[in-house]
């Protein structure tokens, strides 16, 4: 599959997306990264909105957006960063945040989980089903109308995805989940692991790395941690699933929506020919971020209502 003109400048930038060995990075390494950001400039506008507040949800760090100065209540949007489990934050992705609450329409909460090595699965995902049960047990507090749909991307849509199977099993009405180039599996195992695994950006060694981090010991074969192994998929929440063209990740995101859809849940799957792993959060470098965002943004309006 060729790489977009675009994929292709940021590729022989950026050919691996942490730029060193992992095996060479300790938690002081770590740390000093999570303090950078090469590519700030690149993430996006800090629209002026009327309405961003930090809160805490569960003793979970979230950032709440709203782009109008009413207060009515509105659909619901919680939001998941990627960053492999160790990095991202919402600072890093507050551009993110204010361009999907202007998009969507909708309050978006944007979450600070956790991160590894420092706190190892299931961390992570404790954190994000904990926002949720938050936001359906006090919509007022966040101005929820009780349509609640949640977004994530890489990691971030793991999270997500593991998120929204807790709610159907919670008995939680969710929305929609939307799932960008999601970490679905911990098994390095698909033909999108082979044909990109270096070169590409996100490569193999580094998944392998940050399951490393995030999930020591753990059982790669438990939902929780690979969405994709979950048993049943009947009932879950209408689906959004957003694949890159050129990334290690891609088999396991459509394998997804393929047994979403097997189970009868409404799903659909967009790849974007051409892209690697982590455009949609880099509008600055490519066109096909925005595209992406609007797709997302008109699914979760469509299911959330107005």
């Amino acid at each position: 599959m060729p790489l977009h003109p675009q994929a292709r400048d940021y590729v022989a930038r950026y050919p691996s997306d942490l730029g060193v060995d992992p095996g060479t990075l300790d938690l002081g390494a770590i740390q000093r990264m999570r303090a950078e950001d090469a590519l700030a400039a690149e993430r996006g506008p800090i629209t002026h909105l009327p309405f961003v507040r930090d809160e805490s949800a569960e003793g979970v760090p979230v950032r709440i957006y709203r782009a109008d100065r009413g207060e009515d209540a509105l659909p619901t949007v919680v939001y998941f960063h990627g960053g492999g489990f160790v990095f991202g934050s919402v600072k890093r992705n507050d551009a993110l945040g204010r361009d999907l609450a202007i998009r969507t329409g909708a309050v978006v909460i944007s979450v600070d989980y956790r991160l590894a090595p420092e706190h190892a699965f299931p961390a992570a995902a404790d954190d994000a089903w904990a926002v949720v049960r938050d936001v359906f047990a006090r919509p007022a507090f966040y101005q929820s109308n009780g349509r609640v749909a949640v977004i994530g991307d890489s990691a971030g849509g793991n999270l997500a995805a593991v998120a929204a199977r807790q709610a159907r099993d919670a008995g939680l009405g969710l929305a929609h989940q939307c799932l960008i180039y999601p970490v679905m599996d911990a098994a390095p195992d698909t033909p999108s692991y082979r044909e990109f695994a270096k070169g590409f950006g996100l490569d193999a060694t580094e998944m392998a790395w940050f399951f490393e981090q995030y999930a020591p010991g753990a059982d790669p074969a438990d939902p929780g941690l690979s969405p994709l192994r979950l048993s049943s998929c009947a009932g879950l929440a209408p689906a959004t699933i957003v694949t890159a063209g050129c990334d290690v990740l891609r088999d396991e995101g459509e394998r997804y929506g393929g047994r979403l859809a097997e189970a009868g849940v409404p799903v659909e799957v967009r790849r974007f020919e051409g892209a690697v792993h982590s455009f949609f959060g880099l509008p600055g470098l490519f066109d096909q971020a925005i595209e992406a965002r609007e797709y997302v943004a008109a699914r979760l309006r469509e299911d959330l209502g107005p």
